[in-house]
């Protein structure tokens, strides 16, 4: 295991970041980030907190193996009050944000309270402060994120930032990390708004340490070898993405289709991986630019998409006209089938949209 058994406790109402041990005989007992970061949040918040009360602490995890060589080793969670459910939120993000993190040396950050003014959270390795972000309220996840990449210098740093509807305390607000990968679910984007808390800022060169590192150099071996051979995971999702299932669902009369009132989707070809990968009419160009990976992840199954320049939704705006992330089947069903939509780039721009502002785009489409 790579635990650096460390934390960082920030409070935000007194604006200090303070270094404290991680409950070792916790991370024992409770299964990696999610049992870890929820054992704390229980132990530490009133089940009967309102989930925007400086209160409701909000915890970032990462787990036993983030930031190692084991395959898919890239995942990090949120871990809150839900203001959407009442319930306790866990929401997952991949990209690079969590090894960054724990290749600083932490294993998690608690946030407690509430700044009074915007701010947000920069790390380099042990080393953590507050900084202003009164200039970076009401901009937008990509906005933020160039900044503060800027502003540091390093284009290595890992940023986490909400946009516009996290600010707004929207229900379904997202945290979202290196532009387009998302702790998407729950609200957990809303809760970070609340504290006034805009981004999270780390660069991490410490590296990890595991107990035993040719027993896990071997395990992950085999782990990647199982990985390359699947069908699915070896061949289909590095392919098609998890758009795989498009086709695939929509057949067995099993896809969430205009609010839920149908069970197929006569577009589906149209919003398909297939489809992603044929050449538009229009400009002869694919939707599908490539695919790409999280950290240390052989599947590779992000999807790299840019819109058609001339396509209704983009033309004139330039910002939009990049290679971006392209849907995964979630989205695609939620923006495309359960809203009868089989416009491919249309249904490309509102995810673009939701990954812009830190928005779900499963809740978004589904309600």
């Amino acid at each position: 295991m790579s635990w650096s058994e460390k934390i960082l406790r920030v409070d935000l109402g007194a604006g200090t970041c303070t270094s404290e041990p991680l409950n070792m005989e916790w991370a024992q007992d409770y299964m990696g980030q999610r049992g870890l970061a929820t054992k704390y949040l229980v132990e530490e918040t009133d089940p009967n907190v309102d989930p925007f009360s400086p209160d409701n602490k909000m915890i970032v995890a990462t787990g036993p193996l983030t930031g190692t060589i084991a395959p898919t080793s890239g995942r990090w969670s949120v871990v809150c009050k839900s203001p959407l459910t009442g319930a306790i939120a866990c929401s997952n993000s991949g990209g690079f944000f969590g090894g960054e993190l724990k290749n600083a040396g932490w294993d998690m950050i608690i946030f407690e309270g509430k700044s009074d003014t915007p701010v947000y959270l920069d790390i380099t390795n042990d080393q953590a402060e507050l900084k202003d972000a009164t200039d970076l309220w009401g901009k937008s996840v990509w906005e933020t994120e160039t900044t503060l990449r800027e502003r540091r210098g390093d284009n290595d740093v890992r940023v986490a930032s909400i946009g516009l509807a996290g600010e707004n305390s929207v229900l379904y607000a997202a945290v979202v990390n290196d532009m387009d990968r998302a702790a998407g679910r729950s609200g957990v984007g809303a809760v970070m708004g609340s504290k006034n808390l805009k981004a999270m800022v780390v660069r991490g060169t410490v590296g990890v340490k595991v107990r035993d590192p040719m027993a896990l150099m071997k395990t992950s071996n085999v782990a990647k070898e199982i990985l390359a051979e699947n069908a699915v995971t070896g061949e289909g999702l590095p392919t098609h993405g998890t758009q795989v299932l498009m086709n695939v669902i929509n057949e067995l009369g099993a896809l969430p289709t205009r609010n839920g009132h149908d069970v197929q989707f006569e577009g589906a070809h149209d919003i398909s991986a297939e489809a992603m990968a044929e050449p538009r009419e229009s400009d002869g160009e694919a939707n599908l630019v490539s695919n790409a990976a999280c950290f240390n992840c052989p599947i590779s199954c992000q999807r790299r998409s840019k819109i058609d320049p001339n396509h209704f939704t983009v033309k004139g705006k330039p910002e939009y006209q990049i290679v971006s992330g392209g849907l995964e089947y979630e989205a695609a069903w939620a923006l495309g089938a359960a809203c009868g939509v089989k416009d491919l780039d249309a249904v490309t721009y509102a995810n673009f949209v939701c990954n812009e502002q830190g928005l779900d785009p499963i809740t978004l489409g589904s309600t």
